[in-house]
């Protein structure tokens, strides 16, 4: 939407520092039900101490489907409930209460009640962070929106053979701009267009096809380095997940900052997750190797440049707390609930089970 006064490049950074702090109380949910979460990453688990704790955290763009899950599993719901457990829809037979069935699987006895046999805790930070943290011990599920390889390209081998892959679903990076932008006649641009804005070989969108506004200088907003999106959008419209972006005018670490960066300003431009856009931002087309990949149509699809698995990554193997819960994820039941839920695309019949092979068998 065209804003009545227009904001400088500027004063949109200079504005900047504020938006982090409005997200401040929002980092951490912990697995208690969603009417009843508290945000404070305590650890959940209906307050019962006797259960172990499952801790993620990591990228911003996969904590909408692990802390849906999360949400879902703190409820520990019995069948039939149709807004948390409908098993027999999934081929699941069971009347056993929602987090006991998947626990149990891995031989964690249900508790009394709605408590679940593990409390879930999940944290928000960026790829990188999780990652270093799952390294570290500080959690059992690094989150990250790419794989470790590119976030850590220093690693020796011998390390990155530890971090043990669970690949939970698929986003297709849209790219967004401001309203003034959409309005002024940007509907589309080109994978060359979009290399030469954040190579910083193109400043003004007088430059890019399509637009018919006057002079305006273009504001490219990224993630922050270190976060799995940046790495992502790197390596995959570049080539190299360490490629220079000059052309980068700020950075932010997380999607809801981006979201709301080119929201208020009237010259920007964007790439974030899926999951993340809504009405406040327009997605455009872009066009790579003369396709044309239109947002909430083919994104998905083989060939889209800016496309992604989205890891829950484990250190030296997978325990069965972890495996029970991951295993909820890549059931169809979970990425119907929670990746595609969560506005993502689930992975093909295939490759859940090739993600679900990969998990210690269950005892049930």
């Amino acid at each position: 939407m065209m804003q009545e006064s227009p904001v400088s490049r500027r004063a949109v950074l200079a504005g900047g520092a504020g938006l982090c702090a409005g997200l401040a109380g929002c980092i951490s949910t912990s697995a208690t039900p969603p009417s009843q979460a508290g945000g404070n990453g305590s650890g959940g688990g209906g307050g019962n101490e006797n259960v172990p704790t499952l801790r993620l955290g990591g990228s911003s763009t996969v904590f909408p489907i692990v802390d849906r899950a999360a949400s879902f599993w703190g409820t520990n719901a019995a069948p039939p409930d149709e807004e948390y457990w409908t098993p027999g829809e999934y081929g699941i037979s069971t009347d056993e209460r929602l987090a006991d069935y998947w626990a149990g699987q891995y031989g964690f006895d249900a508790t009394e009640g709605e408590t679940p046999p593990i409390a879930v805790s999940v944290e928000l930070s960026h790829s990188g962070t999780g990652l270093e943290n799952l390294r570290k011990g500080r959690l059992d599920v690094g989150n990250s929106s790419a794989p470790v390889k590119a976030e850590f390209p220093e690693l020796e081998q011998a390390e990155l053979s530890k971090y043990t892959d669970h690949v939970v679903g698929v986003d297709a990076q849209p790219i967004v701009v401001s309203g003034a932008i959409a309005e002024a006649g940007v509907e589309k641009i080109s994978a060359e267009t979009l290399k030469g804005i954040y190579a910083g070989d193109i400043t003004d969108w007088r430059d890019v096809p399509g637009y018919e506004g006057p002079k305006t200088e273009i504001q490219a907003v990224g993630r922050a380095e270190g976060s799995g999106t940046d790495t992502a959008f790197r390596n995959n419209l570049f080539g190299d997940s360490n490629a220079p972006i000059p052309g980068v005018d700020s950075r932010k670490g997380q999607n809801q900052q981006v979201r709301q960066i080119v929201a208020n300003s009237d010259n920007a431009i964007a790439y974030m997750a899926l999951a993340f856009v809504d009405d406040s931002v327009s997605t455009i087309t872009l066009t790579f190797d003369g396709t044309e990949y239109v947002p909430g149509e083919n994104l998905a699809e083989g060939g889209y440049p800016l496309a992604r698995d989205l890891h829950c990554y484990t250190w030296d193997g997978t325990s069965k707390k972890e495996a029970a819960f991951v295993r909820m994820i890549l059931s169809e039941y979970g990425q119907a609930n929670f990746v595609e839920g969560a506005g993502y695309a689930t992975l093909t019949d295939e490759r859940q089970q090739r993600q679900r092979d990969k998990l210690p068998a269950p005892q049930q």
